[in-house]
């Protein structure tokens, strides 16, 4: 499951709805990073929820799959952890992936609808104050493991686990959010006719 967990990880979906949607490929574009933050600023809101409803399948399938077979909560996290370290790291497209963010939240859904809501909710409210989808990201990644021991502490732990690689992940994010060198949230501007 592990295994399997990593290579559906590995299928990047924001490479793949770009290159059907004749748009260029997302590691060459904006931040580089094949996400749907990055695909909006040049594809659009339409083709950012298709990368992010597909992002989030990729570790949503896994963690319920397992969930369902009733594996070990510390065991759930690490398949979880593979379903993000293929997004991260895609045997299929050269080892340069994105963030991780979509996937585990994806990763997160099934311990409860509660848990989601709370994570949108902190990114939704962090996005509109700042308008940085990283610092969003972030905060709810930190946010996470508290929710989770509140509502469901059996999978405090593997959240914990996801939260802690995704907050390693955006140290670039941070750097530059501390310099004042983040870009902010925006949409791709209409070509005037």
């Amino acid at each position: 499951m592990i295994l399997a967990a990593y290579l559906a990880g590995s299928i990047s979906s924001a490479i793949l709805i770009c290159r059907l949607r004749g748009l260029p490929d997302p590691r060459t574009q904006g931040s580089k990073n094949p996400g749907a933050t990055n695909v909006m600023r040049f594809g659009g809101i339409s083709t950012a929820i298709m990368v992010l409803v597909f992002d989030m399948l990729k570790g949503a399938v896994p963690a319920y799959l397992a969930f369902i077979l009733g594996v070990n909560p510390v065991f759930l996290g690490v398949i979880a952890i593979a379903a993000c370290l293929g997004h991260i790291y895609p045997i299929f497209f050269g080892f340069k992936g994105g963030k991780g963010v979509a996937t585990a939240f994806g990763a997160m859904v099934p311990i409860g609808g509660d848990l989601a809501l709370c994570l949108i909710g902190t990114w939704i409210l962090v996005a509109l104050i700042t308008r940085y989808s990283s610092l969003a990201a972030i905060s709810a990644a930190i946010m996470a493991p508290v929710y989770t021991w509140w509502l469901d502490e059996r999978f405090a732990l593997p959240v914990a686990m996801l939260s802690v690689l995704i907050i390693i992940r955006h140290k670039d994010n941070i750097i530059r959010l501390r310099q004042g060198d983040e870009t902010k949230l925006t949409r791709k501007k209409k070509t005037p006719k």
